[in-house]
């Protein structure tokens, strides 16, 4: 019978262990939401005209609680009600597209410049700023 002595084997990682990274204290600003927006223009929109929910929702054939849904961001409108919700706010389905996405390209400015910024880092890369080239 053979008695074999145990042989250490010596591990050498190839790259050091990762270093746990402290949370950041500040949380990333949340990304808008496009129903929000819509909301928040249809909202806009319909008090500008110092007009009520119930008037807007009985030209629109919608109905009055559906789209104070839509005004606080809870419901995902299809594009027939979203195109009607501005027909009856004398807007096209263009005009309201428009103006959600005025809306959106002001807040993301404001984000972009509250967020990495204020650190001199400006990350615009989908890889968040890491990318390997073979």
């Amino acid at each position: 019978m053979t008695h074999h002595a145990p042989n250490p084997v010596r591990v050498v990682p190839l790259r050091p262990a990762p270093v746990a990274a402290e949370p950041d204290p500040t949380p990333a600003p949340r990304e808008p939401l496009w129903r929000d927006l819509v909301g928040d223009v249809l909202r806009r929109e319909r008090l500008a005209q110092e007009r009520t929910l119930k008037d807007v929702a009985e030209v629109a054939r919608i109905s009055m609680p559906y789209l104070s849904e839509l005004e606080r961001g809870r419901k995902e409108a299809s594009s027939e009600v979203l195109a009607a919700a501005a027909r009856a706010l004398g807007l096209d389905l263009a005009d309201l597209l428009a103006l959600t996405h005025g809306e959106l390209v002001r807040l993301t400015a404001v984000r972009r410049t509250t967020g990495r910024a204020h650190q001199g880092v400006r990350n615009t890369s989908r890889y968040g700023g890491m990318c390997l080239a073979a």
